[in-house]
């Protein structure tokens, strides 16, 4: 990457949204140089840029303390932007009035053009977006007028081009948004006037210069998954500092996939090897994830374990003599998601971030070359140090691994009938307006396909009690006669999922619809009968960066395949298909 220049042409205000970093991204993949500051930013320091885009976040405008701007900003002649929160906290400063809707809209919608703006010129007068909201702007502020609507929210988009100022309800800074790259450059270009002075290409050697300037004299040692995105981590820091000085630890915890160990063993072989030892660590995970059901504390237990295997082998005497700090593949998302981005919310702690590895972190004993990176680019970057594609391709794994992929249960429960399903009384991660929700899983017994589709993203969006809905696609014993019964992590439980995860990826990669999706998470759920408790759930989806994701259907034919094959595994009671787009679900179940 060359020199940034002097000074950016957009700041972005950081609002607290999950999607912060994305807008400044996506303005610098236009060719535009961005950076991200804090919402309070001081309109003083902010003179000169071309323009201002104040981001989402998962707070009211109407609350007390809720993220604001310098109000300064609006005076220095300069456009505006709003996005989702950005828009609200417009309207709301510039006297317009911001309420909760009667219901929320999560995911994809349909815009429709209300007047014509330079905003949205050169764009069909309907088109897809993609909503994450509940309040809503109720009145425009004096001077804008109404540019688009979608069905549930009238003031999809607003705006006052004499001042230059606009307010936008949806994400256009998402891939789901399908003409938001227009949009954010017709803001750029049309509005702001900006000139092209960024180019993105060609990172690794300034990723290589960065690692020596923050590794200094110390070494670096990794826990490697498997993954891209450790394996480009490693990778990046084996050519900085060389092989002497760059040492791995796979750590079989007993969670990971069927073949998993030798998949990692032989891939590090071919690129370094002997620098990547194999640790055996199955009983100490299990018995430390002994009856635990809350997915946060499971994540924060998988990390501190991580912590204290890591002082182990350094305590161990594995390593010559001098200082090492820990090197992690951790990207963007994980971060956002983990609440460190201002004023973000906490959607799930990633085990990068559990509380061992933030003392390290704050102690600057750790480096993470991708921390600013989403997953696309990693693979790119992956690709200019011409690792396999093999490696580079595969769909992404979560680090807890299956431990967070197989939900528990404390006490037992029945399924609540419903006027529009039953609702399993089971809860699953959801990320709703910016905001983590924890919440019931509405079950609809009829078979996926599209009109179900649909269905199910009206149901989230109308329905406040769930945040996910599933349909069954087969099942040994009708709805009614399901329950949750109490199930830890066993092993028992754990050797279930993994046969049913190893069977969806044999019968996905056979057909090709792997390369279909993004990723494909197979959920084990203990809602079943006596002698078959626990229900397999199917959640594959399309993305690019796994902040925002698209639930995808696959061909009937291959689903009866893949649930006949499910129902063989002793113990499964039915085959559950996940409708719900990234928001309201998150991609993992935990």
């Amino acid at each position: 990457m060359t020199g940034a220049p002097v000074q950016p042409q957009i700041t972005v205000l950081d609002a607290g949204g999950q999607y912060c970093h994305l807008i400044a991204r996506k303005v610098r993949e236009s060719g535009v140089y961005a950076e991200v500051r804090p919402s309070n930013t001081a309109a003083e320091e902010l003179k000169g840029r071309r323009g201002l885009i104040i981001s989402g976040g998962p707070s009211s405008v109407y609350e007390p303390g809720s993220p604001s701007v310098d109000r300064g900003i609006f005076d220095l002649g300069v456009p505006v932007l709003g996005i989702c929160y950005g828009h609200q906290l417009m309207a709301h400063l510039l006297g317009g009035l911001v309420e909760r809707g009667e219901k929320g809209e999560y995911g994809l919608a349909i815009l429709e053009h209300r007047g014509q703006d330079a905003l949205l010129a050169g764009l069909p007068e309907r088109h897809q977006v993609w909503m994450s909201h509940r309040d809503t702007v109720a009145v425009m502020p004096p001077g804008f007028r109404l540019l688009a609507s979608t069905a549930t929210c009238r003031v999809a988009a607003m705006g006052d081009p004499a001042r230059r100022f606009y307010g936008v309800q949806f994400h256009p800074e998402v891939v789901h948004t399908l003409f938001g790259r227009q949009i954010l450059e017709n803001f750029l270009f049309a509005i702001c006037g900006c000139c092209k002075d960024w180019n993105p290409r060609g990172r690794v050697a300034e990723l290589e210069a960065a690692i020596r300037r923050a590794a200094g004299q110390r070494n670096v040692f990794f826990f490697v998954s498997g993954g891209v995105d450790s394996a480009v981590a490693f990778t990046l820091c084996l050519r900085a500092l060389g092989p002497r000085r760059v040492r791995g630890f796979y750590v079989d915890t007993g969670l990971m996939r069927e073949g998993e160990t030798q998949f990692v063993r032989e891939l590090f072989e071919r690129l370094a090897p002997g620098s990547v030892e194999i640790v055996e660590a199955a009983p100490r995970f299990l018995g430390s994830l002994n009856g635990v059901c809350d997915p946060e504390r499971k994540r924060q237990i998988i990390g501190d374990e991580f912590v204290r295997i890591q002082q182990e082998i350094l305590e161990s005497g594995h390593f010559l003599e001098g200082d090492w700090i820990l090197g992690q593949g951790t990207i963007y998302p994980d971060t956002i998601e983990s609440g460190g981005s201002g004023q973000a919310a906490v959607i799930k702690t990633h085990h990068n971030r559990a509380p061992g590895v933030q003392r390290l972190l704050e102690a600057g004993s750790v480096i993470e070359p991708l921390s600013s990176f989403y997953k696309d680019e990693v693979r790119e970057i992956g690709r200019e140090l011409g690792l396999p594609e093999e490696l580079l391709e595969r769909h992404p794994f979560p680090g807890p691994g299956l431990a967070i992929r197989c939900l528990c249960a404390e006490t037992e429960g029945m399924l609540e009938q419903h006027s529009e399903g039953w609702i399993a009384p089971l809860r699953s991660v959801g990320v709703q307006g910016d905001s983590r929700s924890y919440r019931a899983v509405l079950i609809l017994d009829e078979q996926p396909g599209p009109e179900i589709q649909a269905t199910a993203a009206e149901l989230v969006n109308r329905l406040a009690r769930i945040n996910r809905v599933v349909a069954r696609v087969a099942g040994r014993a009708p709805l009614g006669e399901l329950r949750v019964r109490p199930a830890a992590l066993s092993p028992e439980r754990l050797g279930r999922l993994r046969r049913a995860d190893a069977v969806v990826r044999e019968l996905s990669r056979r057909s090709g619809f792997d390369r279909q999706v993004w990723q494909f998470p197979v959920i084990l759920i203990p809602l079943g009968e006596a002698e078959h408790p626990d229900s397999v759930v199917l959640r594959p989806v399309d993305s690019v960066d796994g902040m925002t994701a698209r639930a995808v259907l696959m061909d009937r034919a291959l689903m009866e395949e893949m649930a006949a094959a499910l129902l063989e595994i002793e113990g499964i009671s039915s085959v559950f298909y996940d409708l719900t787009h990234k928001p309201p679900g998150t991609i993992e179940w935990e």
